[in-house]
């Protein structure tokens, strides 16, 4: 086990960035803990903050438990409103790094140093689980779905992207600038309409392979058939989004004195 988890050694110097690991949940008691745990032990210096989406089963009292630090919405918003809550508690406390972590034990929280290692050099780093790092699969119109995502955001980006509507992922402080104002909120839209978002306001995206697994408890919070529907919403989103005006990279979300990045 320590040598799958070797590069989390790096994570434990006060130089690093500082890093918070979000994580959006809703209804993830059985889950939240064992997350929590594996998180801990691949960056123990990183802040762990769940944001509990309106749940009812006890999630927030179960992640104060396992030591994270809880916001608890009154009702839910989707992961993407969640999301903006998280980027705004980073933004507010001066995180460095927000990186995104599902609650229900799909992501494997080793490859996290990965994705904060491909920020050097880009602003957004998706976790994909068809670049070399895993064998999750997805068949049938789901899966021509993602690819008709993937093929208009990699031009949209201008990098190769597999795997966008994957949450696994990572965000500078030019990022965590721009996502606390505006991040999308509709359901699979937060994640391909956030890098419309980002590389039109400047932003460089990357992505690495990483690990992904089957869910390790509980139940998905959308059928397989509303989870279809959902991912076709997002390819008419992603469209929509392209048809907006760009925002701006606020220039809060800028060191002192620093240029907006280049996109490329």
């Amino acid at each position: 086990m320590r040598t799958q988890l070797q590069p989390a050694v790096l994570w434990d110097h006060a130089g690093m960035p500082r890093t918070l690991v979000a994580i959006p949940a809703l209804n993830e008691a059985d889950t939240i803990a064992g997350v929590i745990a594996e998180v801990r032990r691949a960056i123990p210096a990183a802040e762990v903050l769940v944001v509990d989406d309106g749940s009812t089963d006890g999630t927030g009292r179960a992640a104060r438990d396992a030591g994270a630090l809880v916001i608890t919405l009154p009702f839910n918003v989707g992961v993407g409103g969640a999301m903006r809550t998280a980027f705004l508690y980073a933004q507010a406390h001066g995180h460095d790094v927000v990186v995104q972590v599902d609650a229900d034990g799909q992501h494997v929280a080793a490859c996290i140093p990965d994705l904060v290692a491909a920020l050097d050099g880009a602003s957004v780093v998706v976790g994909s689980r068809f670049a070399g790092g895993g064998t999750y699969g997805v068949r049938g119109p789901r899966r021509w779905a993602m690819r008709l995502l993937a093929s208009t955001l990699t031009r949209v980006c201008r990098t190769p992207l597999t795997d966008t509507t994957s949450g696994f992922r990572a965000a500078d402080r030019h990022a965590i600038g721009l996502f606390a104002r505006h991040y999308p909120a509709e359901y699979l839209g937060d994640t391909v309409e956030s890098l419309v978002l980002a590389a039109r306001a400047g932003l460089t995206v990357r992505e690495v392979g990483v690990q992904m697994r089957e869910r390790q408890g509980g139940a998905a919070s959308q059928s397989p058939f509303r989870a279809g529907m959902s991912l076709g919403r997002a390819v008419l989103a992603l469209y929509v989004a392209l048809a907006r005006r760009p925002v701006p990279l606020p220039q809060a979300a800028l060191p002192a004195g620093a240029p907006p990045p280049e996109g490329r």
